[in-house]
């Protein structure tokens, strides 16, 4: 395909060629896409030019040889990051001015000054950057019906990092409205990591219009140079997960590199990792750290400082991981596993964002199975394979807040807004009776909960439309809508009022006037606590850094597949270091090798308890759920066990009699009775229930001028749930929380297909003492419920009294493991 051709306009042309640039072909079938009056999906590698692809048609439409510039809202912009939103406008303001086009780009998101948001509602800008979140609250306002009427595009970035959550659930009924306002509006969606791109098709696309979605592959780039980082002696420890031993030299490569890049996968670690760097910058080197519980000053000045360049390294976790363009990036390291294909991947491609250049990474395991798991995920980008999440139907909680805020927006005939939701493919399923359910939730709570006033939203009009019961709710709807919910944060403040970020409120209650904690890369000392606020000054060293109850990054089944495979392919064994080969080859000596397709079972004796391992592979939280039902009917059995714990890997079950039959504790009709007995006793659905309370509406989190504490929400949930459980379990939120109990919180899917793995290929195996494979799962015991990283080095002293005994075959020492 050429370079250019006459659909394009001169000056754009013009652009490209002053800057030696050509128009690669999937810029320009992306144009051509928009000119045929077709959908779009682009996948393409990190540093194609993915997102000036999709803004082409934007900015022809605004050249001069276009004739007259349109007025109003032209293209709205979608990015699941804050930071890549300013990111994206920084980067189209500079072609913008070169060009002399009369473009206006603003963002909008929760850190929007209001009195800019509400300019915004009156005089649009041409090109509007924002997310999922903030779009969905400004269809709630009555002028979005005017603000949106002329829109020609909307633009998605990233598409596979919500796509398949909540918020793609959020933003599919966003498109839907936005489409039934602008029926002309075109869609274009990007990302460079999708496993299977007509699924993300079929998402993009109304309902059953597949077709009208062409799908545009970008030009191959520049194959990544992926290395794993070895310690000295080239000795990959037993346990732990922060990967403390690579400090020195991930500093020495800070020091070689002009800006490094280190990604951690939690907030913890990124503060963790921060503050070892910080005390090896002998150097005093421009070291800064990002997260999301960052304020946005904060936020906002380390984003300015890696855009000038004046950083030489930045620790972050997936706030940044997502299509920031900084250019002078050389390095990325991926400090501890990398958990799928494809967000590595996505990580390693903010490394020169250059098509035409290699992106340079560094993976650096915490333990010897993250050491498989990252030669897997290295392998599997070399190969060109992804990974990603599963659609699933969308959620109830997150469809009754998109009512609630079309109500927001004025009054609607429920016919037409069924058939707006049913074009979107979360939504498709849903049907009349399913409709009436939602609508009579948001009308009144439902029927157990519709003698209270405070639950009766909207009412029907004597016409037929739905309406407001009241004026009011619009502004408690914008103040509480929202799909993240995090657990509940108290803000962190100088006694000048200078914001640093936010905290768990459940770290907040452990901590007292003059206890130190390290956070936003500083030591702080606590000043008092009072109104939701943690005041503090600057202390000399911190000894705790604040963790948080987030969800973890979940092993892919891609992933954990390859792992597998890589553990029974003897023959290429020889490309691992000395220790972890010897690891697997006594494993392989003293016991057998988990393989693809078979689930192997080992049980043996240590310190007065019986042991049992199961090698999974299925990930944390479908382990976590095994765990619970497994000891559930060793009780039963008068097997007395004691716990368990799990990995991604493995799960540990210990009581004081063997499991002589593990096979007869796997049999499929465990998820059917005694799952539910389980989730139900539980807490998680409890817990499930109040996040979908909170996303439905049911229960505020602010008023205004006032906001809730986390005890108080837990508190109204809690007696909700009770309720509903006792005279309505089959209620619309109750159903909402068992469907997240169940995909999200115990990863069902992966739960149900081990237990039919192990219907037919378990292979159990009776040993005299610990195997080699099952030590970095055991020393987890008792430490599980800590931070991860906080007990690194506890961890390795203990690996290692169990490694001697297991490689060695020498009687094992009794070990504290209470």
């Amino acid at each position: 395909m050429t370079a250019s051709g006459p659909e394009i306009p001169v000056e754009l042309q013009q652009w490209f060629s002053g800057r030696g640039w050509r128009v690669r072909s999937h810029q320009r079938d992306m144009f051509l896409a928009h000119r045929a009056g077709r959908h779009a999906l682009l996948v393409a590698d990190t540093g194609a030019g993915k997102t000036l692809a999709g803004f082409l048609p934007t900015l022809a439409d605004f050249c001069p040889s276009a004739g007259d510039p349109p007025d109003g809202l032209h293209t709205l912009y979608i990015s699941p990051l804050k930071a890549l939103a300013h990111d994206v406008q920084r980067n189209l303001l500079g072609p913008a001015e070169e060009m002399g086009l009369p473009i206006r780009i603003e963002t909008r998101s929760g850190d929007t000054p209001s009195d800019r948001r509400k300019r915004q509602m009156g005089r649009p800008p041409h090109i509007l950057l924002t997310t999922p979140e903030s779009l969905s609250l400004l269809l709630s306002y009555p002028d979005s019906f005017t603000m949106f009427s002329g829109l020609q595009r909307v633009i998605i970035d990233e598409v596979h990092a919500f796509a398949t959550g909540k918020r793609g659930d959020l933003l599919a009924l966003a498109l839907a409205r936005l489409q039934a306002i602008a029926p002309g509006m075109q869609r274009a969606a990007l990302s460079a990591t999708l496993a299977d791109p007509d699924e993300f098709r079929a998402w993009l696309a109304p309902w059953g219009e597949i077709d009208t979605v062409a799908l545009v592959e970008g030009e191959p780039g520049a194959p990544a140079q992926v290395e794993i980082l070895l310690p000295g002696d080239e000795r990959i420890p037993w346990g732990g997960h922060a990967a403390t031993w690579a400090v020195p030299q991930l500093y020495d490569e800070i020091r070689r590199n002009r800006t490094t890049l280190v990604f951690t996968n939690t907030r913890f670690l990124a503060e963790h990792i921060f503050q070892k760097l910080w005390e090896a910058n002998d150097d005093t080197l421009p070291i800064g750290i990002h997260h999301g519980s960052l304020s946005t000053e904060a936020r906002r000045k380390v984003e300015g400082a890696m855009a000038r360049g004046e950083l030489r390294a930045l620790v972050a976790t997936a706030s940044l991981d997502l299509g920031v363009d900084w250019g002078d990036v050389d390095l990325v390291v991926q400090m501890g596993a990398p958990k799928g294909s494809s967000r590595l991947l996505q990580r390693i491609g903010r490394a020169n964002h250059r098509l035409d250049q290699s992106s340079r990474a560094l993976l650096v395991p915490g333990n010897r199975f993250e050491f498989l798991e990252a030669m897997a995920a290295r392998d599997a980008v070399d190969e060109g394979q992804r990974d990603g999440e599963p659609f699933r139907p969308g959620g109830l909680d997150v469809l009754a807040q998109h009512v609630m805020g079309c109500a927001c927006a004025g009054p609607f005939e429920e016919a037409a807004l069924l058939a707006e939701v049913q074009s979107c493919l979360p939504y498709a399923w849903v049907g009349a009776s399913v409709w009436q359910r939602v609508l009579g939730f948001v009308e009144s709570g439902g029927y157990s909960l519709n003698a209270y006033d405070r639950f009766k939203r909207i009412t029907r009009s004597a016409d037929g439309n739905w309406r407001l019961s009241h004026p009011e709710l619009a502004a408690r709807h914008r103040l509480n809508a929202g799909i993240i919910i995090d657990s509940d944060m108290l803000d962190v403040r100088f006694g000048n009022g200078r914001s640093l970020g936010r905290v768990e409120e459940r770290f907040a209650a452990s901590l007292r006037p003059g206890d130190t904690f390290a956070f936003a890369g500083m030591s702080l000392e606590v000043v008092r606590l009072q109104d939701m606020q943690v005041t503090v000054r600057a202390a000399r060293k911190a000894a705790m850094i604040p963790s948080y109850g987030g969800q973890r990054l979940p092993l892919t089944t891609h992933l954990a597949e390859r792992v597998q495979a890589m553990l029974v392919d003897r023959a290429g064994w020889s490309r691992f270091p000395d220790n972890v080969r010897e690891w697997l080859e006594m494993q392989d000596w003293r016991s057998e090798m988990p393989a693809p397709g078979r689930l192997l079972v080992e049980a043996f004796p240590h310190g007065g308890r019986e042991y049992t391992v199961y090698y999974t592979f299925a990930g944390w939280n479908a382990n976590q759920s095994l765990g619970m039902l497994i000891t559930k009917r060793m009780e039963q059995r008068g097997l007395l066990p004691g716990g368990f714990v799990a990995s991604d890997y493995a799960l540990a079950v210990w009581g004081l009699k063997p499991v002589k039959d593990p096979a007869s504790l796997l049999s499929p009709e465990i998820l059917t009775d005694e799952f539910i007995d389980w989730v139900q006793e539980s807490h998680l659905l409890r817990r499930a229930f109040r996040e979908v309370a909170v996303i439905g509406g049911l229960v505020e989190r602010q008023h205004i001028g006032q906001r809730k504490t986390g005890r108080q929400v837990t508190f109204s949930t809690d007696l909700i749930f009770d309720v509903l459980r006792k005279y309505e379990p089959d209620h619309l939120l109750m159903q909402a929380a068992w469907a997240d109990a169940r995909s999200r919180m115990t990863d069902i899917g992966r739960l149900g297909d081990l237990l039919d793995r192990a219907s037919g290929s378990l292979l159990h195996v009776r040993l005299e003492r610990v195997s080699p494979l099952a030590v970095p799962v055991l020393v987890m015991i008792g430490r599980e419920n800590l931070p991860q990283g906080a007990v690194d080095d506890a961890l390795l002293l203990e690996a290692e009294a169990l490694a001697e005994a297991a490689m060695n075959g020498e009687p094992l020492h009794d070990l504290d493991e209470d």
